[in-house]
């Protein structure tokens, strides 16, 4: 596997540890091959008094981990900028060893996990497949970056694709046009959802309902933060105490306590920081409302289909996973990138009882086909079916 995602690396149990939890028993061995881990993650993971960490998964310098029995993790010891060449030189020293059969390759831009396979693949000929987990800026673009990064990704998946085996989309409705705008052949393209959800953590639960609205995710610019702000104004005009929990860290979240501040908002909006675990995160879905994400583009977010099984209304943008598993009026709502009308639906769903009960019944029907190991069972038999001779 080459992954862009450090979280193993860096001693953490987020939702990649989770996954080569279950994944890693349909696999004799996985090795994934990551960036550099940073030194504030280092030094966190090592040396923070609030660290909870096992002492196996804390790195103490760059050296491959072992989380499970038969999972390993390579992170670079060179900066980023070089990742494709680290790929090229692990992945060669890793196959020389071990005679891996396949490598999935989770690429976004600017590409240095695609460049890199396709040198690997180059070396050794072993096939690889590109996932395609999120694109930067589409379906809109949340800032300059984005919209280039967009364009990038349509130039490069050409190139990169005539190489690969396969292609692996996680949603269906924005992902495959795409992939078939950038001169994809369709017969490359495979739909793999990446996203389960453990129904023995999420579902509904009697408990208090604390807040009106709640928002999950990294604080950064295509999540959205900014409309939800400005939604939350609107909607106090009508509803004076309501109340927005924002669960995420992220470059945004310093700004976002000046805002709030500066608005007045420290009674409307609390800022939670990361929930500990999926437990922690399951009871604040259950404390609230709505669910509200008004992302610019994502690849799922996860966290919709956690609030489905919970029994908790979505009001979402079009991105993503969402308009696979919510029909607008009837297990959700689909909002506009307008905070007007964000605070529209919010308040037309805190104040309908029926349309919310309704929401809340049919969403959970919906839910049960990304149901953990049958999810990630799933994708392991569509791997295997790529490398049968």
């Amino acid at each position: 596997m080459i992954s862009g995602d450090r979280s193993l690396a860096e001693g953490k149990r987020g939702a990649f540890y989770n996954t080569l939890e279950e994944f890693r028993k349909y696999w004799d061995r996985i090795d994934v091959i990551c960036p550099k881990v940073q030194p504030s993650s280092r030094a966190q993971a090592e040396g923070s008094p609030k660290s909870n960490l096992r002492p196996e998964l804390r790195p103490r310098e760059v050296q491959s981990r072992q989380p499970f029995s038969n999972v390993f993790i390579h992170p670079s010891s060179w900066p980023l900028i070089f990742q494709h060449f680290w790929i090229w030189k692990k992945g060669g020293q890793l196959f020389k060893e071990n005679k891996f059969d396949l490598i999935t390759v989770h690429d976004y831009p600017p590409f240095y996990n695609g460049i890199g396979a396709r040198l690997l693949w180059s070396k050794i000929k072993v096939p690889y497949i590109l996932e395609i987990f999120h694109i930067p800026g589409y379906p809109k673009a949340s800032g300059i970056k984005e919209y280039f990064y967009k364009i990038l990704a349509l130039l490069f998946l050409r190139y990169d694709a005539k190489k690969a085996k396969n292609i692996r989309i996680i949603n269906q409705s924005q992902a495959r046009p795409f992939l078939l705008k950038a001169d994809i052949p369709a017969s490359k393209i495979i739909y793999a959802p990446a996203f389960y959800i453990d129904l023995t953590v999420f579902y509904p639960k009697e408990v208090k309902k604390e807040y009106d609205l709640i928002f999950i995710g990294r604080l950064v610019k295509n999540k959205g933060v900014d409309l939800l702000i400005k939604a939350v104004i609107n909607t106090k005009h009508q509803t004076p105490n309501i109340k927005c929990l924002i669960m995420g860290a992220g470059s945004l979240k310093e700004k976002l306590k000046i805002k709030i501040k500066n608005l007045k908002l420290q009674d409307n909006v609390l800022l939670y920081g990361w929930a500990k675990d999926s437990n922690e995160v399951a009871e604040l879905i259950n404390k609230s409302r709505i669910l509200v994400m008004p992302s610019y583009n994502e690849g799922g977010p996860r966290v919709v289909l956690e609030a489905i099984a919970c029994g908790v209304p979505v009001i979402a943008t079009s991105v993503g996973i969402v308009p696979d598993v919510i029909k607008d009026g009837e297990s959700g709502d689909i909002i506009d990138w307008k905070a007007e009308d964000i605070s529209q639906k919010i308040i037309r769903l805190l104040n309908d009882k029926e349309r919310y009960e309704r929401y809340s019944r049919n969403g959970f029907e919906i839910v049960k086909r990304f149901e953990k190991t049958e999810t990630v069972r799933n994708y392991a038999d569509k791997l295997k079916e790529i490398i049968k001779p």
